[in-house]
């Protein structure tokens, strides 16, 4: 047997020394061995043992396991680690001259050197915003002209009022969207070689449809698909569709787009007060519109990530299926 950590005991991992330092202690203190015995037994100098016996001594067992080397004093220090960690959260690298609102770890380290007058590498950077439990992702984008006040608004008082009318009324509450697939859509991710990116095979074809959708707070979704484009005519077609037949009236939370808000579809609306009402959600607020993330996942984890679409009866086919699988 040639093992190094035979011959050299730095080679022997930290968890198995602090066992070893253990079991070495409790031979001499427990069964009486002497530590010269216990040192060749170990293929240890004796040296090695009275000091384990030493720290036995002053703390226990606990006292023999491997504590982490103290390593250099740490450049960046704990109150470098709250700024650093307020800045990633709570600022945009544009507010300091960069031409980016995406943080990374080279502008971090700039900051670091032009505020503490320090120099350290992007990659050290990266490794203390994972101790600050950070990490590198992809963000989620929210429009610049999305009023959280407006929106909180709507929570708190509109939307209050919306649900006592709809008990007044016997209404069903209703979120409506509107989105296009096309062709063209795909996403999502598959394995290949380091190093080289995988290709697949898809149709750069232009071509696709348009869906008008609701969905409730149950989960109850309708909708209709269309190859032409949705304008204020095709928009009071659906809401024909959706109110005929209705047992129960409905109340439809849509978002700002013009045509929602159309004298012709106005007219429909005041023409059909007792079937239908349409309220508004605040605007560029997608997110707080269910009927956006079902669209969302339909396309972004169902239709792009199916087999590629051809053209565009196979898209409108895909398209149709999608929501019922859903």
């Amino acid at each position: 047997m040639n093992e190094d950590w035979l011959k050299d005991g730095r080679k022997i991992p930290d968890e198995v020394m602090s066992y070893i330092r253990k079991m070495a202690v409790h031979a001499v203190r427990e069964r009486g061995e002497s530590p010269e015995t216990v040192a060749t037994i170990f293929n240890f100098n004796r040296h090695c043992i009275y000091r384990w016996l030493k720290q036995y001594d002053k703390g226990g067992y606990k006292n023999l396991e491997t504590g982490a080397s103290p390593g250099a004093t740490p450049i960046i220090t704990a109150e470098m680690d709250i700024w650093l960690k307020d800045i990633v959260l709570n600022k945009n690298p544009l507010d300091y001259g960069f031409d980016t609102n995406l943080w990374s770890s080279p502008i971090l380290a700039e900051l670091i050197k032009r505020k503490f007058n320090i120099v350290i590498t992007g990659d050290s950077v990266s490794l203390h915003l994972k101790a600050l439990g950070l990490s590198y992702q992809k963000p989620c984008y929210r429009d610049n002209e999305f009023d959280p006040d407006e929106a909180e608004r709507f929570l708190n008082n509109k939307f209050p009022l919306i649900k006592r009318l709809a008990e007044k009324m016997g209404a069903d509450i209703c979120f409506e969207d509107e989105a296009g697939v096309g062709v063209r859509t795909r996403c999502g991710r598959t394995w290949g070689l380091i190093g080289e990116t995988p290709e697949v095979s898809v149709s750069n074809k232009r071509g696709g449809y348009n869906v008008l959708s609701t969905v409730t707070s149950q989960g109850k979704m309708r909708y209709s698909i269309d190859s032409d484009s949705i304008d204020s005519e095709r928009y009071i077609e659906f809401l024909g569709k959706i109110i005929k037949g209705r047992e129960r009236p409905v109340i439809l939370i849509a978002d700002n787009v013009s045509f929602h808000k159309s004298k012709q579809v106005r007219d429909f609306v005041g023409a059909h007060r007792t079937q239908i009402r349409v309220f508004f959600l605040p605007r560029h607020a997608p997110a707080m519109n269910p009927d956006e993330q079902v669209w969302n996942e339909i396309k972004n984890n169902r239709i792009g990530k199916q087999p590629a679409l051809r053209d565009r009866e196979q898209c409108e086919a895909s398209g149709s299926s999608s929501p019922r699988k859903l």
